[in-house]
């Protein structure tokens, strides 16, 4: 085994030991009938009260960050998973687009530019599911910075930070940081875990370390973003393509349940070490949210074949903050709601 690999792990090592090490994770899995998979963790120190909202076309948004926000309309309907009811954390739009926005501590967004509208982080992954209806598409805008975010404090006092992850029915894939206040796009099919520190070049050159041990050898295991980013590569890699239909979304919920951290894991002085609240798996192929909280024994799903995403329609929300547990199609318990608010965001 070649020693370069062993003294980079050591260096982004040294740097997870100093730093808080994040939670959540995503991963991605593509039959070999076209079947494409996303499924994410959301670990966190308490609970976020997250709900699932329906969202329909034509809706007029504001990006939350003062007089100089961004302003849009939606193009596209969308499910999604709120987060505390002032930010959207995850999602699928009609087009089959899915977002999913992770808490990333090494986040730099840069100072405002002038000329620039600012997007409130809170909205960052709404706005990619109301305009884009694919990833080429959403990078080609995104890559030229059409705005400047602004992360605020969020209600248990832990900074808005993060990177997000998108990905289509094709199977293409992207990863988007802010680093060193830039913008940086790591876009490719390749690209199906992300967790959260050290940031994703980090994480690949650390992944690459254990690959050459191999995961039939042995594998990291603790709750750190780079141990499970690491298990995740290896047992999304570990599901046969041929695997397709149900058995699929059954395989994608035993990778991200295996990265899941168990209920009662939460270290305070590190806001990223949380127990997992609630897991998705998005079928891109047949437009299905799969949710699965951690509390409940039970997975309800919401196809968005049926939905009104018109423009016009009512917004719809599943009530799940109160604890409500639902099995199987929980789209019959939809009810109408009026879309909650972005978190407003101040900036410098």
């Amino acid at each position: 085994m070649s020693m370069r690999p062993l003294i980079i792990s050591l260096t982004i090592i040294a740097g997870l030991i100093a730093s808080p090490v994040v939670a959540c994770t995503r991963c991605m899995h593509v039959s070999t009938d076209g079947t494409v998979l996303v499924g994410r963790s959301m670990d966190w120190a308490e609970d976020p009260k997250s709900e699932i909202w329906v969202f329909p076309r034509g809706m007029k948004r504001s990006g939350a960050a003062g007089p100089n926000s961004l302003a849009w309309t939606s193009r596209y309907g969308s499910v999604v998973v709120s987060f505390y009811g002032i930010a959207t954390a995850d999602g699928m739009n009609e087009k089959g687009l899915v977002a999913n926005v992770l808490y990333l501590a090494e986040s730099d967004y840069g100072k405002q530019v002038a000329g620039r509208p600012n997007l409130s982080i809170a909205a960052w992954t709404q706005y990619v599911l109301d305009s884009y209806a694919t990833v080429a598409e959403a990078v080609a805008a995104l890559e030229k910075e059409p705005f400047t975010i602004v992360a605020p404090v969020l209600p248990n006092g832990i900074p808005g930070v993060g990177h997000l992850a998108i990905s289509d029915p094709s199977g293409d894939s992207a990863i988007l940081e802010y680093v060193g206040g830039r913008l940086v796009i790591h876009h490719g099919r390749r690209y199906t875990v992300m967790t959260n520190s050290p940031t994703f070049d980090q994480q690949l050159a650390l992944d690459a370390y254990w690959k050459e041990i191999g995961g039939d050898v042995m594998l990291p295991g603790t709750s750190r973003a780079s141990d499970r980013f690491v298990r995740t590569s290896f047992y999304i890699g570990a599901i046969p393509r041929e695997t397709t239909g149900e058995r699929a979304v059954a395989g994608v919920f035993s990778v991200i349940r295996g990265a899941s951290v168990p209920l009662g894991i939460t270290t305070p002085e590190k806001p990223n070490i949380a127990s997992t609240i609630w897991r998705t798996v998005h079928d891109q192929k047949d437009r299905i949210v799969y949710f699965d909280s951690a509390t409940s024994p039970t997975v309800c799903w919401i196809p968005l074949e049926g939905l009104d995403f018109g423009a016009g329609a009512t917004v719809k929300r599943l009530p799940l903050a109160a604890g409500e547990r639902y099995s199987g199609d929980a789209k019959p318990q939809l009810m109408p709601a009026e879309p909650y608010l972005f978190l407003q965001a101040k900036p410098d």
